[in-house]
């Protein structure tokens, strides 16, 4: 096995702490918990009749043991092999199967009635109530094989091309096993570029670094080393018919660091402006060059570096001591594969290259309501990173982090103590590199159980006794880089039924030189010719929600409601007086809109067929956090390739392909509209269907000198919680926590060894 850029840590003894390494191979793993197994071999039926059958499934076929795959599991490093091969081999000629690059493999998800078959069998004994109801979706009789959906970018011939191959037979190489792929489809799209691929950067790097022309330009600014130049290859977005697909392009930002031996040094703090490069990406050439300004290099600044105190000529506090959260008694989830059990929460763990993380199959166990649907599907879909400043290289710095790069593909190995606290369940992520091997990202998503406050409280005053649970949360996450900055993204679940979606934004501002004495308005001076632009952070949530839907059915509908004071009148002689009004979003058209805090508007998933005990129908409803709009005038020509950012909530019928707001090409993409903007023209009912929802949230950044040189984490998210979905509180049957008296020894309190936090979960200071 090949191997690169490898970073381990070794315990022979505590199963929470894992190798943290990331991997590049052209081989399988040989690890048979991450095999895949034929379909045929995973579904075998035997007649309801025989003796193993449940009672219960009585003229339904059943398996006859649990699978070891199931066909929401992200593809495996075996699969994704196969699927690369099965695609080279088609290439009609040598010089095409030569020019393939391979920019994604991910799983081609299938219909939910597959899913809604394999759930039900996947955990004996079969479980009829995941199957449709009566006049529901007809359920296959038996598991179709895995598809791979491959996206080719043909570095010769500059073309772009979508394959689904269909994985008939995977076995990892130690079982000797036969390796077989199918090609289903293959179409070339036109006019399009797909993201880009780290391989692409790093070249990009040494290109600009080797001409010769670019090298004069930084010895006028002091510069012959070139191994202080960092080169960052910018996408160019689309601002004209010179940015058009037809051939793929990068102008790269250029920094300098101050000494060659100093890996860790922050090099963004000394940004080369000034310099304009075009870059040939398809054939690795500067395709135009100019130095049209000199503007000198920042100077070093002393604060400029983050590492710890003695590597910059600083000191680290000495007053803080080490925390850790043990569990004794282990966690209280259970992970079969890529299913995850915790409390009355069960869903699934996929992973992408574009989106990270995602999460599937989410449901509730109600008591003797059985397994309640919430989501089909939740993850982060779009990221859109505006500037504000008018100058250049700035105005164009409108980077689309998922569909120009990929959240999946920047993420990393997590650590444990600094990334993830506790008892850690990791997952790995498998994908392709570009050109066509194996990846394997270890540690990739971190699983663990937070302490998080109070769940509840209540003291009785006239007895002075008092109930008092502590609230815990599961806690699914990834965290990604992005060139200067890092995003974390988290889902939370919690033991009142809520799911809280995330992002912590860290990292190192992308700033802009200043020419002595000069003051920029659309931005913060942070040092000495050194300043931070404005800018903003939008992320786009995808909610394919399913609220007490059984699969097939699509009960589901959204209404809108806001918080009105009462007319003087009447009705209001106090004139304290205010309701909730709920208006039913109809139609796509209707369903185009934005957060307003002054009427303190939500919005309510319901399902149209299900009540709970007071007659009212069973729901969720999206509560917004912090948010925002686009600080752009409406002719921005970023909002050309993102007008989904011009509302903060759409909402259209689940539909094949509509999976990205901005399109799945958002890379030099000239098509006005494309995505969401485009699909809710069709203008679909949606008063009793599937429904998706597409959440947009944002924070406007006006850098701070605090921000310096590390961005301490900023938090946005928001809510999905019950409303009318449960009888009465679910979080009522939280058991109490041990109680701790007060300390009396005050002299030795640091030497206090343990606290309980919540019932198995323990700090230690």
């Amino acid at each position: 096995m090949a191997a690169t850029s490898q970073k381990a840590s070794h315990s022979s003894s505590d199963d929470s702490v894992s190798v943290h390494r990331h991997v590049v191979s052209d081989d399988w793993r040989n690890d048979d918990q991450n095999m895949p197994i034929n379909s045929s071999s995973i579904v075998s039926l035997i007649n309801p009749t025989d003796s193993n059958a449940n009672a219960s499934a009585k003229g339904i076929q059943i398996l006859t043991r649990a699978q070891t795959s199931h066909p929401l599991d992200p593809l495996s490093a075996a699969e994704i092999k196969v699927a690369v091969a099965t695609v080279r081999a088609a290439g009609a000629t040598p010089e095409v199967r030569d020019g393939m690059r391979f920019v994604e493999v991910v799983l081609s998800e299938p219909d939910k009635t597959v899913v809604a078959l394999a759930d039900a069998y996947f955990f004996p004994p079969f479980q009829p109530s995941l199957l449709p109801r009566k006049g529901g979706a007809i359920i296959p009789s038996k598991l179709p094989p895995r598809r791979a959906r491959l996206v080719v970018y043909n570095k010769k011939s500059n073309e772009t091309s979508i394959w689904i191959v269909e994985l008939s037979e995977v076995h990892a190489t130690t079982r000797g096993g036969h390796h077989r792929g199918k090609v289903i489809s293959s179409k070339t799209i036109r006019d399009v570029q797909p993201p880009m691929d780290a391989v692409e950067y790093a070249e990009c790097e040494e290109v600009v670094k080797d001409y010769p022309p670019f090298q004069e330009a930084m010895k006028k600014r002091g510069i012959e080393d070139m191994d202080l130049v960092m080169v960052d290859a910018w996408c160019v977005g689309y601002h004209s018919e010179a940015d058009a697909p037809s051939r793929r392009l990068a102008k790269p930002l250029i920094f300098c660091r101050t000494e060659s031996d100093s890996p860790m040094e922050n090099g963004y703090a000394r940004p080369v402006e000034g310099i304009y490069i075009l870059v040939d990406m398809q054939n690795m050439v500067v395709l135009e060059f100019e130095d049209r300004k000199l503007v000198p290099l920042p100077p070093a600044d002393p604060l400029r570096n983050y590492t710890p105190g003695h590597t910059r000529g600083g000191v680290d506090r000495s007053d803080v001591k080490t925390l850790q959260i043990i569990q004794p008694d282990g966690p209280s989830f259970r992970v079969n594969g890529q299913y995850v059990e915790w409390q009355k929460w069960n869903f699934r763990i996929g992973f992408t290259p574009r989106e990270g993380l995602v999460i599937h199959s989410v449901a509730y166990v109600d008591g003797s309501r059985g397994r309640r649907p919430i989501a089909h599907r939740l993850s982060f879909v779009e990221m859109v990173v505006p500037y504000g400043d008018p100058n250049d290289p700035h105005y164009r710095k409108n980077a689309f982090d998922a569909g120009e790069d990929g959240l999946g593909k920047n993420a990393h190995s997590l650590k444990k103590g600094c990334d993830c606290l506790g008892y850690i369940k990791y997952f790995d992520a498998h994908f392709t590199n570009f050109t066509g091997g194996v990846e394997t990202i270890e540690n990739c998503v971190c699983m663990h159980e937070e302490d998080h406050g109070i769940l509840w409280k209540h003291q009785d005053w006239r007895t002075g006794l008092a109930e008092v649970r502590r609230s815990r949360r599961l806690t699914v996450s990834f965290i990604c880089t992005v060139a200067n900055y890092e995003y974390g993204f988290y889902w939370h679940f919690y033991q009142d039924g809520k799911i809280e979606a995330e992002v912590k934004l860290t990292g190192i501002l992308s700033l802009g030189a200043l020419q002595p004495g000069e003051v920029r308005k659309y931005g913060t001076t942070i040092a000495p010719g050194l300043y931070a632009p404005v800018h903003q952070h939008f992320f786009v949530a995808r909610m394919d929600m399913a609220v007490d839907c059984k699969p097939g059915e699509a009960y589901n509908q959204v209404v809108e409601v806001n918080v009105k004071v009462e007319e003087s009148g009447k009705n209001n002689v106090h004139n304290n007086a205010f309701y909730t009004e709920e208006t039913l979003l109809k139609t796509e058209s209707q369903a185009m809109r934005d957060c307003n805090q002054l009427s303190a508007r939500h919005w309510i998933i319901r399902n149209t067929r299900t009540v709970n005990r007071t007659g009212q129908l069973t729901g969720y409803k999206l509560v917004p956090g912090s948010n925002c709009l686009p600080l752009a005038r409406p002719e921005a020509k970023f909002l050309r390739r993102a007008e989904f950012l011009k509302h903060n909530l759409w909402v259209t019928p689940c539909a094949l392909d509509e999976n990205f707001p901005g399109g799945e090409f958002p890379n030099q993409n000239p098509r006005v509209g494309e995505g969401l903007a485009s699909w809710v023209k069709q203008n679909r009912s949606l008063e009793e269907t599937d429904i998706v929802l597409w959440y947009v949230f944002g924070i406007t950044h006006v850098p701070r000198l605090e921000d310096w040189p590390v961005m301490p984490v900023e938090h946005i998210g928001f809510m999905l919680q019950p409303h009318g979905f449960f009888n009465c509180s679910p979080a009522v049957d939280v058991p109490p926590g041990a109680c701790e008296s007060d300390v009396k020894d005050t002299e030795h309190k640091e030497t206090i060894a343990s606290k309980p936090v919540s019932n198995g979960l323990i700090a230690k200071l």
